[in-house]
C-alpha cells in the first residue's frame, strides 16, 4: 500500500474518489457493478475494502490491465455484458463509452434490416411491449397555439 493518500485516482479514463472502497469505486465505472468488482479486486490480490486512495500506482495500473482484458481471465460467461457477439460469435466485455457506442450500433442496425424493434426505434415509439394508448405521449404532438385577436 502506498504511504500518501490520493484524493482523486484516474482510472479507466474517469476520475474516482479516493475515500471510496476499491468495490465502490470500480462500480462506479459504466459496465462494472459491484460483483464484478468484488471479482476484480479478487483477481489483482487486494482487499476490495481497501480504499483505492490508498493503492499505489502500480496497483492502479494492474487493476486497469485487468479490467481492459476481463476475456483473458477465466470469468464464466454469463458475467460478462456482451455474449456471442453478433459481428465474431465470442464473448466480450465492454466499459464506459464503449457500451454506449456498441447499443448505438445495435439500434442502428436493427433500423436498417428494418425490423419490429428497429421500426419501433426508428419512429420513436415503445420497443418492449409497452402499452402506448395513455402513456409515452410527451413529444409526440405539437400543440394548438390560440388565434390572435
Amino acid at each position: 500500500m502506498a504511504t500518501e493518500f490520493k484524493h482523486i485516482v484516474r482510472l479507466i479514463d474517469r476520475d474516482l474518489d479516493g475515500m471510496k472502497t476499491l468495490v465502490e469505486a470500480l462500480s462506479d465505472i459504466k459496465g462494472i457493478g459491484l460483483r464484478l468488482a468484488d471479482i476484480i479486486s479478487r483477481k489483482v490480490g487486494v482487499s476490495p475494502y481497501t480504499r483505492i486512495g490508498y493503492l499505489s500506482s502500480d496497483k492502479v495500473e494492474e487493476i486497469e490491465k485487468v479490467v481492459r482484458n476481463l476475456n483473458n481471465y477465466d470469468l464464466p460467461n454469463w458475467l460478462l455484458n456482451r455474449r456471442k457477439d453478433l459481428e465474431n460469435g465470442e464473448d466480450k466485455h465492454l466499459i464506459s463509452s464503449d457500451i454506449d457506442l456498441q447499443v448505438k450500433a445495435d439500434i442502428e442496425r436493427e433500423k436498417s434490416i428494418w425490423s419490429w424493434r428497429g421500426y419501433r426505434h426508428a419512429y420513436g415509439l415503445k420497443v418492449r411491449g409497452q402499452r402506448t394508448r395513455t402513456t409515452g405521449r410527451t413529444g409526440k404532438t405539437v400543440g394548438v397555439s390560440k388565434k390572435r385577436r
